[in-house]
């Protein structure tokens, strides 16, 4: 995680677990924009289940939860599930 974070691209990150309704919800629209933004922004996915020091470290408190970075800082935070334009114009704040 830390490697990407502080890598030359943004990163996204969506936090979710298997028995959230909205994370399956939301899970395709955040591949359809890593298909998209590919090679301009690294996107990830983080099953807090398995792995929750990062919900941990940034305060996570619901999910699904997208954490946006930008040269290593965290720029922006969305909790929810929302529309595949809604979170592309998040994206675009990263380029």
């Amino acid at each position: 995680f830390e490697s990407y974070k502080n890598g030359e691209l943004p990163l996204v990150v969506d936090l979710w677990a298997t028995w959230c309704g909205p994370c399956k919800m939301i899970g395709p629209v955040i591949s359809e924009l890593a298909n998209d933004y590919d090679g301009k922004i690294v996107v990830g996915k983080c099953n807090i289940e398995d792995n929750d020091d990062i919900a941990i470290d940034y305060g996570v408190r619901n999910i699904p939860t997208i954490l946006f970075f930008k040269n290593g800082e965290l720029v922006d935070k969305f909790v929810g599930a929302a529309s595949k334009d809604k979170l592309d114009e998040k994206f675009k704040t990263l380029l």
